[in-house]
């Protein structure tokens, strides 16, 4: 598993992250695996509520971050568009690209304006989700066996959030 990230620079205080890496398995099997709610509770978060396009959810990641999010776009099995904490301060989209790539596919996930004096930290939590997704295929279950909560984050999670942050506070953005 080779994840490419990229942190650019959107304006003068937002930015965007991008990561992308393909996987050992076909883009129906990838799709559940970022849509299903039982499926991404394995490696990112739980998710209730409205499943469906203009629905809201909530949701709870495992790095602890939490709130509300409407699904914009669900065009199965190869785009999925979500606008997290829409009408605040604080809204940004989580976009997702799934190719198919022979036997593997190839996923794409850019999330839009986050703070750019952080920036760093959501590259770093976006690898280590996509690892954590990775690991989730080849086991066929969770990665996370200790759980987590919005006050506390998977302890798995987090050991390699730490270790990756500061390779991306090193990075420049683009």
């Amino acid at each position: 598993m080779t994840v490419n990230a990229t942190m650019t620079k959107t304006d003068e205080t937002r930015g965007a992250v991008r990561v992308e890496d393909v996987y050992d398995t076909d883009i129906a099997d990838l799709w559940q695996a970022c849509t299903d709610p039982e499926r991404l509770a394995r490696w990112i978060a739980e998710v209730t509520g409205d499943l469906r396009v203009g629905g809201t959810i909530r949701t709870v990641f495992t790095s602890t971050a939490t709130g509300s999010a409407r699904i914009d776009a669900c065009d199965e099995p190869h785009h999925l568009l979500i606008t997290s904490e829409p009408g605040t301060d604080e809204e940004a989209q989580i976009e997702a690209w799934l190719t198919a790539e022979g036997d593997r596919t190839r996923l794409v996930v850019e999330e839009r304006g986050l703070p750019l004096k952080g920036l760093h930290f959501y590259g770093a939590g976006w690898q280590a989700h996509l690892e954590d997704l990775g690991r989730s295929l080849a086991m066929n279950a969770s990665v996370h066996p200790d759980g987590w909560s919005s006050e506390e984050p998977s302890p798995v999670w987090r050991e390699r959030w730490e270790a990756l942050t500061p390779q991306f506070e090193a990075r420049q953005i683009g």
